[in-house]
């Protein structure tokens, strides 16, 4: 377990239209039990939730708002989005909690909801839902993923379908939102290290993956497709947008495809050395699909049990080489 792993947030999953906390910080492994439950108010459909450190509340979006609540179901707070609402899909607003829990981020898909010409990155108080700080964006997306960095700041990607991804970086203080947009629309940011240092980004067009200095965003090291053994084009080969940190050293990437002869898709997970891009091997994630894998960054990582709980697993020893689907096809590479 690493030492920051009390500072980790807890895993919040929507389980039978429940909000789940789970704490990435216990040693169990095997099928997670949650240690707080948490009920959405009537009539709100969560498209994001996040659960403070504490267990006492939890915080959720809806299309129109940002929403708290205490463990007994009874609403805290709501912050109604600004503006009306024209459109009914294609956008969903997303959040995340500050890395000390007193700010709770929110991204608003204010262009694709009709409310705007753009859309809005927005920082509200945890504890009151009090407006702290916010700032337009350049970007039309469909939906925003935090990564809370141990230093303070706040990472968001935004997706905006055929249009690529955007991905910026924040602070909030003194009522002023200090925004810092990477000059990129085609990466998709995966992972944080564990000790915020580095971050992972996959290409919008899956060719590559890039692990990059933070805060810079200078790239350290790049591979491909070619370099796992895989002929893109012969395997219709693709870096999946998934993954992350298994552990401060070593990546979990997940790659996918289709067998032209057999026409069935596949997809592997591979540990790749962090700092370096050595593939040291393929390893069975148990992963139900390509984003099924969910590392924490403490060498063990999440998948999807059939109830909706996740399971948190972990290699006992370095994953073994096994050949692939196809005779002849590539194999993972050894440690």
């Amino acid at each position: 377990m690493t030492e920051n792993a009390h500072l980790r947030p807890l895993t919040a999953r929507l389980v039978d239209g429940v909000i789940c906390a789970y704490d990435p910080a216990a040693p169990e492994l095997g099928v997670l039990a949650p240690v707080a439950r948490f009920r959405p108010r009537d009539g709100d459909a969560v498209c994001d939730r996040a659960v403070a450190r504490d267990l006492s509340r939890a915080y959720y979006t809806t299309l129109d708002a940002a929403v708290c609540v205490a463990a007994d179901g009874s609403e805290l707070w709501r912050s109604a989005i600004a503006g009306e609402r024209t459109e009914e899909l294609g956008h969903r607003p997303g959040c995340g909690l500050s890395a000390d829990g007193r700010q709770l981020w929110l991204y608003q898909p204010d262009a694709m909801a009709g409310r705007a010409g753009h859309d809005h990155w927005t920082v509200l108080d945890a504890d009151t839902g009090a407006l702290l700080a916010q700032t337009a964006l350049d970007t039309v997306g469909h939906g925003g993923e935090h990564f809370t960095h141990p230093g303070g700041e706040v990472l968001l990607d935004v997706g905006e379908g055929q249009d690529g991804t955007t991905v910026f970086r924040g602070t909030a203080a003194d009522g002023v939102l200090d925004l810092r947009p990477y000059p990129w629309s085609d990466r998709c940011l995966i992972g944080l290290s564990p000790d915020g240092k580095h971050f992972l980004t996959v290409d919008h067009g899956q060719a590559d993956l890039v692990v990059h200095a933070h805060p810079g965003g200078e790239a350290e090291f790049t591979l491909t497709v070619d370099d796992f053994g895989y002929d893109s084009e012969e395997w219709e080969a693709v870096v999946e947008w998934s993954g992350g940190y298994l552990d401060p050293d070593t990546l979990a990437v997940v790659l996918y495809g289709e067998d032209e002869e057999t026409e069935q898709e596949w997809f592997r997970s591979y540990r790749v050395d962090a700092h370096t891009g050595r593939i040291l091997g393929e390893f069975d994630s148990h992963a139900t699909d390509c984003y099924d894998l969910r590392p924490l960054g403490d060498g063990s990582w999440l998948t999807t049990d059939a109830s909706g709980h996740p399971v948190r697993r972990t290699l006992d020893r370095p994953a073994a080489v096994r050949s692939s689907t196809r005779p002849g096809g590539p194999a993972a590479i050894l440690p």
